[in-house]
């Protein structure tokens, strides 16, 4: 463990609850020699006018970073070799092969039925857990909640979190109804940042979980990594903290000082294969018999939370890694694209390849796209994969975000906001494992998006992607189930009122509303119960 964390460049070594103590002096100067012969002594500029609590508070978050190799990360990141040019790119690009692929668009029922059969008998087994990535905040959305919290305007008032809890709860019922059995637990994961784990907290805390347990609703917190300045130097900044910073056990603790701090950033999504480890997550995975792992984005609100149907499949084809995608709606949407690069699975993001690669048909239904599988984050993971995180975890790439990062001035010890960017933050992506996998291991499934995914991104009023298209779909999907169980959905126009909210407490997915067959439904509506 301590040898990943070293890796991490981040390690834990406070203990909760013990006083500030002055630095002894053999440890501050071996701490301040190792920065000076990694070339970022400046990070020590101001460390004399602290007092004991703000000395130690900086002298502990330093501890916990590697300089020297905070200084290969940031030079392979900023001066690796030159990516391929897009026309270099599209002779080594493939779709990926049949044997590795299906599509709910044209797979047969019996198949289906066979994975969702399949799946829920793993869940009765408890074989099954979910990861949830929630570390961001909704700043684009107009707040500063998690972005987990948000409402986006449904009938019903509920936020994201609850309308995926919801879902959990219901695949444990389809389960519990299948196998006659009680109390079957789907565990829930739910991965966050500094930011927002105290809020995320608080948000279940106050809801009792939504009725999941509080065992089986276990919030950790994805690492960070230094910021730095575009000439390779760790920024610092000052800060009015609601806590003196601590690492203890991967998260940020807080006490109101101002005092210089290393600037950080999180480690991207990527972070979640480290953060398994660190937060004993997969030791708790492990305990409770996990063999099958879903793990998706908090901001899709289709998603099918803990789908039988994906799990089925993915356990059915004894593959380590498994994706939805959903079809690429034209040449132009930019989004990443899951395929074969050099012979491996891949993430092709969309500014990487050219025009007549994005436009390319497939050969065998010249109707649609050669290159299709939109990339929509959401994954399966076989547990017996997430055992070797040791052994390549550290190899994976960081890549580089320019931002416009508050920082110090060493010269002056003034705060500087910058006006354009002047450095970067390092992170990982979730898919950059996907190469390191056999082409057997690895399997992608193709969904309707009207049915799964529905990402949120955009303020309201933006019209793509934003809580009103969020709405939108949910409240078509709701109707669309209500009319192919029978039922009529009659719209008020005069309010311009459409669709219907059908809870996930009565149906998971579109299953068991017979008893709405012959009735009429006037929308807008929110269908909680029978």
């Amino acid at each position: 463990m301590n040898t990943i964390m070293e890796r991490l460049h981040l390690s834990s070594k406070d203990e909760e609850g013990v006083p500030a103590k002055e630095p002894k002096g053999e440890d501050l100067k071996e701490l301040q020699g190792r920065y000076d012969k990694a070339n970022q002594g400046h990070v020590f500029a101001f460390y004399d006018e602290l007092d004991v609590k703000d000395r130690a508070a900086l002298f502990n978050q330093l501890s916990t970073i590697d300089p020297n190799g905070i200084n290969k990360i940031a030079e392979k990141a900023l001066h690796g070799p030159k990516p391929p040019s897009a026309d270099e790119l599209a002779t080594v690009l493939k779709p990926l092969p049949e044997s590795a692929v299906a599509s709910i668009l044209d797979s047969k029922s019996e198949d289906i039925d066979s994975w969702y059969s399949s799946g829920l008998d793993l869940v009765a087994e408890g074989k099954i857990a979910v990861v949830l990535m929630a570390g961001g905040q909704g700043t684009r959305l107009g707040s500063s909640e998690p972005k987990g919290c948000f409402n986006i305007g449904l009938p019903s008032g509920k936020s994201l979190f609850q309308i995926q809890a919801e879902r959990i709860w219901k695949v444990q019922q389809l389960a519990e109804k299948k196998h006659g059995k009680k109390n079957i637990v789907i565990p829930w994961y739910i991965m966050t940042s500094g930011p927002t784990r105290g809020s995320t907290e608080k948000f279940f805390q106050e809801r009792d979980y939504f009725a999941l347990g509080k065992d089986n609703v276990v919030i950790f917190e994805q690492g960070v990594l230094p910021c730095i300045s575009n000439e390779g130097k760790i920024l610092l900044e000052t800060k009015a903290k609601v806590g003196t910073t601590q690492f203890h056990q991967m998260r940020l603790r807080y006490e109101a000082e101002i005092y210089p701090q290393v600037a950080v950033a999180p480690d991207g999504n990527g972070g979640i294969y480290q953060a398994l480890l660190m937060s004993s997550v997969r030791t708790d995975m492990r305990k409770r018999g996990i063999k099958h792992i879903h793990a998706y984005c908090v901001d899709n609100c289709l998603v099918k939370v803990a789908d039988p149907v994906f799990i089925g499949f993915a356990a059915s084809k004894d593959v380590d890694i498994a994706t939805k995608v959903v079809r690429k709606r034209s040449a132009k949407e930019p989004v990443g694209l899951i395929l074969l690069k050099n012979g491996k699975p891949d993430v092709v993001e969309y500014s990487e390849i050219d025009e007549a690669t994005a436009e390319a048909k497939d050969p065998k239904q010249p109707d649609v796209l050669k290159f299709r599988a939109a990339n929509i984050v959401n994954h399966y993971y076989s547990f017996r994969f997430l055992e070797t995180i040791e052994e390549w975890a550290h190899e994976l790439p960081h890549h580089v975000a320019r931002k416009k990062i508050p920082y110090i001035d060493i010269d002056n010890g003034e705060t500087v906001k910058p006006g354009k960017p002047n450095g970067i933050k390092l992170e990982q992506f979730v898919f950059d494992v996907f190469p390191r996998l056999e082409l057997e291991k690895f399997a992608s499934l193709e969904v309707k998006r009207e049915d799964e995914f529905s990402p949120l991104k955009n303020a309201k009023g933006t019209g793509e992607d934003d809580p009103d298209t969020s709405k939108k779909d949910i409240l078509n999907q709701g109707t669309r189930w209500i009319e192919t169980a029978g039922g009529t959905v009659v719209s008020e126009e005069e309010i311009g009122a459409t669709g219907v909210e059908v809870s996930p407490l009565i149906s998971y997915g579109g299953e068991g509303l017979e008893f709405l067959k012959g009735k009429e439904i006037k929308a807008p509506a929110v269908l909680e119960r029978e």
